[in-house]
């Protein structure tokens, strides 16, 4: 399906965002999605956390960007997580002095004309989430069983964790640094599908602004989805112990 290309992201005059992306197995994705980002008036800049893709990801990304300076990589030895990623991704981002931060997909399953919506979206805000499930089930190529499992992940997740948001495990963002400075990032210990959760549950356990826009999810159409069954279920024991944690005061 041909998208739109993206609108101007409107960025607050004075602030700087900064797009966090997880590579891994990305060859074929990656200088696509990376025009597409920085083709949006004003800039914003890109952090790729690359694990030692085989199939030379990172080769491919160190040369866009040395042709590129608002794209940075950072090179991990191997497959360290999803988690991993984006933590070290968010300490890149507090150091380097970004107002706020982006989480995205390499796998085209983000389409990137949500970010204007969500850098107006944050403005009162700390965190926005884009939401699969707020106006119905919004994905288009997604797998039955996918489907449904995501579908009553999050009904699960809500239930045990008493959180009122449609998508808690959507991986499409945009957090202040407030937020991320809200949480102690040592503490987050997910590294699947799980941190997206874990993430929004201890941001709304301290009290921040969170609030959803609908988006819609795309099924990748290249590559291999890295979701399995094992790590499906691990990520519904982390909501009890999250849910546990809380309720004894150490979260």
């Amino acid at each position: 399906m041909e998208r739109p290309p993206p609108a101007p992201s409107n960025v607050p005059p004075g602030k700087r965002i900064l797009i966090v992306i997880p590579v891994y197995n990305e060859r074929e994705n990656i200088v696509g999605l990376l025009d597409q980002l920085l083709a949006i008036p004003p800039a914003l800049d890109v952090l790729l956390i690359e694990d030692n893709s085989p199939d030379g990801t990172g080769a491919v990304v160190d040369a866009y960007s040395r042709e590129n300076p608002r794209v940075a990589v950072i090179h991990r030895p191997g497959k360290l997580g999803l988690g991993t990623a984006y933590v070290r991704g968010f300490a890149y981002a507090i150091g380097n002095g970004y107002d706020y931060v982006i989480e995205m997909d390499a796998d085209n399953s983000h389409d990137p004309k949500y970010i204007a919506p969500f850098i107006e979206a944050i403005e009162g805000y700390d965190l926005v989430i884009g939401s699969r499930y707020l106006k119905g089930v919004s994905s288009v190529n997604w797998p039955f069983w996918r489907l449904v499992m995501s579908y009553l992940a999050n009904k699960y997740v809500r239930f045990v964790s008493g959180m009122p948001y449609t998508d808690c495990t959507g991986g499409y963002k945009i957090i202040s640094r407030r937020a991320l400075e809200a949480i102690d990032l040592r503490e987050v210990k997910s590294n699947s599908f799980s941190f997206q959760f874990e993430l929004l549950y201890r941001m709304h356990a301290k009290g921040m602004r969170i609030r959803e826009i609908p988006i819609i999810f795309y099924e990748r159409a290249i590559g291999k989805s890295k979701m399995d069954k094992k790590t499906f279920f691990e990520a519904l024991l982390k909501v009890i112990q999250l849910r546990l944690k809380r309720a004894r005061g150490r979260l």
